[in-house]
This record gives C-alpha cells, structure tokens and sequence, in this order.
C-alpha cells in the first residue's frame, strides 16, 4: 500500500498550494470545444477542498506536436463554468508573468498557468526525482507556494519535473482523486473478495503478462482469463498454429520486446498452468465476415479478431461468480460491431456482478463510459498506463514522489492532525 499523505493531513487554509492536475481532454480540432470533459469534472472534489487556499493549477493538454497541443485557457473557462466562478489564468509558466499572477492572489483564488508542456524543461528533462528538481521550473514554482497537491493519477507513471520534482522541495500531499485511485486499487489487490479474477486483453501483450505474473507470483488472483492479442500470443504458445499473420502482427507489436514477452509468458502459462484460462473459440476476420472456430480448428489465414461465442458465454458466467474482478484491455477488436460482441459482454458481465468490478484506465475505461455503465462498477479508473503500473507491481514515480515527501515532512505535518 502506498504511504502518502493526504489533504486530511495537512492545513491548507491560507496556503498558496501548487495542484498538478490531469485534465487533457478530447478536443473538436476545428472549434476545440471540449468532447469530455470528464477529467476535468474528476478534480472538483480536490478544488472544492482547496476554497480556503489561494490555489495555482498546473496542467497539460496533449503534447509537443500532436494536432490538440493548445493552450489551457480553454480549459479555465470549462472549469469555471463547472465551478460557476471565474478562474483566473494567465500565459505563461513559471515566467515573470506567472509569479507576478501568483503572488497578487487572495485565499480562495484559483489561477490556472498555461500548459506545462509547453515548457522545455518538463518534455525534455531526464534524470531522478533530485535531479528533476534542480529544474528552473520546479524551483521558481516552489519558491512562491507552500504545499504541493499531485491530484494527476493518469500521469504517475511519468517521470516529468512537474510530477516529481517538487517533493524535494515543499511537502507534498495526494489529492482527493489520487488518493481514491490508491484506495481503491489497494482494495483489489491487497485484500480481495475471493474468488478474485484477472481479466486481461487488449494489444499491450507484454504489459498484460507482467500484470498476470505480479497477479499471480503475489496470490492477488486466483484465475487470470486471457483475451484480445495476450489469448492470441498464449494460443501460440500453447502449441497451436495461430497463423503466420496472427503471429507476424504480434511481432510487429512487440518489436524489440518480442523475445523477453515471449519468454515471459512461457514461464506464465508452464507455472501456472492450472490458473490461467485460455479461450477455447475465436471469432476470425474472413473477408470482413466473423467466422467462430474451435481452438482446434486453427490455423487459420485470416486475422484472429475477438473470442468466440463459448469462450464470451464462459467468461461472462465467471465474471458474475467472481468476488472481485480486475480488468483490463477490450476482448477484440471492439471498433468493428462484427468483433465487439466479446468486449460487449465481458463488459456488462462486470455491470451485473454483485462482487467489486474494478475497470482499468484507456480503452477500458472508455468504453465503460460509453456505454453509460460507471456507476455500475466497482471503480473505474482515470490512469491507462498508470493504472496498468500499478497493477503490474512497477513503481509510479509520481506515488514514489508523494512516499518520499511524506518520510521526509511526516513530524511536520503529524501535529496539524492533532490541532483539527
């Protein structure tokens, strides 16, 4: 379990508190109005306890590049309109303009800077937290504030100044949505209810297979299903002729990392041979038309796009049986309605579960929202590559940030808690 405090552990009122917040969102490309604003919904509980607090926002939108690498004045202006006030905001980062802005606030103002990355210093620097902390721009921003609040889950896994940096510098607390993606992720993997099943897909083969080793190697499931290009790869491995287009496509995939995953997954499936569960059916792509055949009927020289019907109908009974359910990655390739039934009903198995669903980040998570089923799961998270980490068991250098700020100012702040 993560050790990191929270903004129950500390007095913000009057403070000038730094917020690193994750509200990069789907933009129109012609008018950029926002196509979701979800994320940026996602961090009013932290505002909200922040209104005593004169409180900077530091954000992103997109990257260096990319066709919806903007500004985040936009992204004041829709905040302002969830919060029904005015959000002040101001073009610059940790420039003249930006101090200024921040040492002219009054408690309870909110001021938002420009997109982080638009500075050098936060897409281009490497190196550890320290180092990441003797940045200009970690160090001017430090300097003006007295607490810094990571409420950015969706980038933990992200070894960036503004993210890491400030840990070094002021104490730095989790906010209200970090610390429930850490509470609940830590309530699936540290004491699940049994039986606790691992449903794993999508095309990240390799993050897949150190998901299900950790999953495994720690007794956090006791059966991981596997689907999408993970199932294709095990299929393969397991002796059966997938095809040599199915295992070309997962080569490409996995470039470099093919012969380590391979490797890694040969250990998986001969360990624990008797918890993993392989499909028994898929459903190919011949000449756009789902074909299901028998795992015994391979191969096949057509692409190997979803599980077939006796495999969804068998993980959709377990899903509903199971006393916890982590899952991550669509069943096939969901974007064609042919190849989405897989995805489809793994995914309303999880709605109708009486046991805890916890939806992984990215498509997942999508989809879930797409089909108007989040409140109807356990928790769905906000991070794709940072949910995956740490279900992997990987060190997420934002939560690693937050560890070690609360060893170092824990006596500190401890009395604040006796004062309340």
């Amino acid at each position: 379990m993560a050790n990191v405090l929270t903004l129950d552990n500390i007095n913000v009122e009057g403070k000038t508190v730094l917020v690193r917040v994750d509200i990069n969102s789907p933009l129109d490309p012609s008018t950029r109005a926002f196509l979701d604003d979800t994320r940026i919904r996602a961090i009013l509980p932290t505002i909200n306890r922040l209104s005593k607090a004169k409180t900077v926002l530091i954000a992103h939108q997109s990257r260096p590049g990319k066709n919806d690498f903007t500004s985040t004045l936009g992204h004041a202006r829709e905040l302002g309109r969830l919060l029904g006030r005015t959000i002040k905001w101001v073009q610059d980062i940790h420039g003249e303009k930006a101090m200024k802005a921040i040492e002219a606030m009054n408690d309870g103002d909110i001021l938002m800077l420009n997109n982080i990355r638009m500075d050098p210093e936060e897409v281009g620097s490497k190196g550890d937290s320290l180092a990441l902390s003797e940045t200009s721009l970690v160090q001017d921003l430090a300097s003006v504030a007295d607490v810094f609040v990571n409420d950015a889950f969706a980038c933990a896994h992200r070894n960036a100044p503004s993210i890491v940096g400030f840990a070094h510098h002021l104490p730095c607390v989790a906010g209200e949505l970090m610390a429930h993606e850490i509470r609940q992720l830590d309530v699936a993997l540290e004491s699940p209810a049994r039986p606790c099943i691992a449903v794993l897909g999508g095309i990240k083969v390799d993050d897949s297979i150190e998901v299900a080793l950790n999953m495994l190697n720690n007794s956090i499931a006791d059966e991981v299903w596997l689907t999408g290009g993970v199932a294709n790869l095990a299929i393969h491995l397991s002796g059966h002729d997938i095809g040599d287009g199915n295992v070309e496509f997962l080569r490409n995939e996995l470039k470099d990392a093919w012969e380590p995953t391979v490797d890694s997954a040969k250990s998986l499936l001969t360990t624990y041979a008797d918890r993993i569960v392989l499909p028994v059916d898929v459903a190919a792509n011949v000449e756009g038309n789902r074909i299901d055949l028998k795992i015994e009927e391979l191969p096949i020289h057509a692409p190997l796009f979803d599980l077939g019907l006796q495999s969804i109908r068998a993980l959709s009974t377990r899903i509903k049986e199971a006393g916890t359910v982590i899952l991550n990655g669509p069943a096939g390739v969901f974007e064609l309605p042919d190849f989405a039934l897989g995805t489809i009903e793994m995914l309303s198995a999880c709605a109708e579960t009486k046991g805890y669903a916890l939806m992984g980040g990215g498509h997942t998570a999508t989809l879930v929202s797409q089909r108007g089923m989040s409140d109807k799961m356990g928790h769905v998270s906000t991070g794709g590559g940072a949910c995956l980490d740490y279900i992997a068991g990987r060190i997420l250098p934002g939560i690693h940030a937050l560890e070690l700020s609360a060893q170092r100012y824990q006596l500190e702040i401890t009395p604040v808690l006796h004062e309340e």
